[in-house]
């Protein structure tokens, strides 16, 4: 295959040379499977989703990007094909005693939903950190929930013992051939959909069972299509697996991709892994998001974290190698988001599509130093801004800055310390990003006169430095708050020190602003927490 960057069609002999550089290793592994997938009995259950084009991300890239939309089952998951697949195998005897299996909740809902089409009983052991969505949709669908443990893995030796306690059959989410072999069915509809050139897929791993699905197939059938494996930075246990070639359990798993959170992945899993898979990306959760968003904005369909795995990758690999006019795919594998979680996911999509640089920047503490900063940033927006005073000569701020692309951040930071602002970039910050800008703030004996109030203004560009120079230069702010949440109008929380004799003209200068505003001088939170 050309390298990366490379721009090329290929024709029926270049395939066929592509082919011919494959181990026969891996050729006969993948052959071993193909029956399997072939003969996979799915479609009681499942349907063949589509390949859609991702115009808009494709456009950006440029590369096009396609999306395999197993997002769109029934239970909004591809975990359906394999619970199925393995299930409808299972003898009547084997039926009419039950099932159970462990999960996190997509292999739930597919096996909660095989249970029912074939009418037997399910028993689902769920960590207790699973999302409120997929354990009422498990039990929506008749499956009868145990909720045990903090991971996948925990759940796991749970089901084990309630297996040989009461007699069930035991349906693994990865590590079974006729699991992994339903998965493999996504990769037969992709080769069928798409017949011409592609580069490579992009597939999310927890346990292993979707990728080494896909990639028994494509290296059956085409094994010069790359098939590349996705996994967070703290859920990564197959590739760190691969590397040492040899099952290396994790300590901890990241739960934000809840949906990969696997401690130990299967050894049959591990094994077509090893073979099969041409290479790993690891994405981080600010890339997730961004990819979360990104897809949204391509299909208007929100994805759960451990189906933009793929997304992300491809952005990643296309800015890493320099790719131009490939053409990818990413196996949207999951649609099952808590809603409570959109507020962290819009959070951190700005940061991860680097839209934002946040930084701690120190202003001297005096009059018209907020306003000579505002002023540098020119026609940026300011997406955050939070401060309280606390000290006579220094004022440090929290802010958030719009940005297009990463290295901008290291650009607005030289610019900073130019102009005598010295600044600390927090942009890649996990302390700063997740809790310090939810923490700026206090109590404060410099704050005298202080009188509080609420803004609301109309979102655009120009509002803030308005409010900015209209006001009178013998009021200083000693306390500001203002956070871009995306709608039509901001509101800005801000301490202003009015002294008494003032009162008349402070008055005045809020009937010009026309701004609505609320005052919240006598409010008990302020006075219990920021007076």
């Amino acid at each position: 295959m050309p390298g990366p960057g490379t721009s090329r069609s290929k024709t029926s002999s270049q395939t066929a040379k592509a082919a011919k550089t494959v181990k026969p290793a891996l050729i006969h592994s993948a052959n071993s499977y193909l029956q399997r997938i072939l003969n996979a009995k799915v479609y009681d259950v499942a349907h063949e989703t589509p390949l859609d084009p991702a115009r808009n991300l494709s456009k950006r890239l440029g590369n096009k990007i396609y999306l395999k939309r197993e997002d769109t089952q029934p239970v909004f998951s591809f975990k359906l094909r394999g619970a199925y697949n393995k299930m409808a195998h299972l003898t009547a005897e084997q039926l009419q005693r039950g099932v159970i299996c462990a999960s996190a909740g997509n292999h739930a809902q597919g096996v909660a939903l095989s249970a029912r089409k074939l009418n037997c009983r399910a028993v689902i052991v769920m960590p207790v950190t699973t999302p409120t969505v997929k354990i009422n949709a498990v039990a929506a669908l008749g499956g009868e929930v145990v909720l045990h443990g903090d991971s996948y893995s925990d759940a796991y030796v749970h089901a084990l013992t309630l297996e040989q306690e009461q007699g069930l059959s035991f349906v693994h989410p990865f590590d079974d051939p006729d699991v992994i072999a339903g998965q493999g069915t996504i990769a037969m509809e992709i080769l069928r959909q798409h017949q011409g050139p592609l580069d490579a897929v992009f597939v999310a791993i927890g346990g292993g069972g979707l990728i080494s699905g896909v990639a028994a197939y494509i290296k059956a059938v085409r094994p010069g299509i790359k098939v590349i494996g996705v996994q967070t930075t703290d859920s990564d246990a197959m590739a760190r697996s691969v590397r040492a070639g040899k099952r290396l359990p994790l300590n901890d798993v990241g739960l934000f991709s809840d949906g990969t959170a696997v401690k130990l992945v299967g050894e049959e899993t591990f094994r077509i892994t090893k073979t099969l898979v041409d290479d790993f990306v690891i994405v981080d959760t600010d890339a997730v998001c961004a990819a979360i968003k990104d897809v949204f904005e391509d299909t208007r369909s929100i994805l759960e974290p451990s189906g933009a795995l793929g997304v992300a990758a491809i952005k990643q690999y296309i800015a890493t190698h320099g790719c131009k006019g490939q053409q990818f795919v990413a196996i949207t594998c999951g649609a099952n988001m808590n809603f409570d979680r959109l507020r962290f996911v819009a959070e951190r999509a700005e940061v991860g599509e680097h839209r934002e640089a946040v930084f701690a920047v120190t202003i001297p503490e005096e009059r018209g130093s907020f306003k000579r900063f505002c002023e540098l940033l020119g026609p940026r927006s300011v997406t955050e801004f939070n401060y309280r005073i606390s000290d006579a000569a220094q004022a440090h701020v929290f802010v958030g800055v719009a940005t297009h692309k990463r290295e901008e951040a290291g650009k607005l930071s030289k610019l900073f310390s130019k102009h005598g602002f010295e600044n600390v970039d927090l942009t890649d910050d996990e302390l700063a990003k997740q809790h310090v800008r939810h923490m700026v703030g206090g109590r404060s004996d410099l704050a005298r006169d202080e009188r509080l109030f609420r803004f609301i203004f109309p979102e655009r560009p120009g509002a803030l430095m308005r409010f900015l120079s209209s006001m009178h230069p013998d009021w200083n702010i000693s306390l500001f708050h203002y956070r871009n949440q995306g709608a039509d109008y901001g509101r800005i929380l801000v301490g202003l020190q009015v002294p008494k004799r003032d009162a008349a003209a402070f008055k005045q200068f809020i009937e010009s602003l026309n701004y609505p505003c609320v005052e919240e001088t006598d409010n008990p939170v302020y006075r219990l927490f920021l007076r």
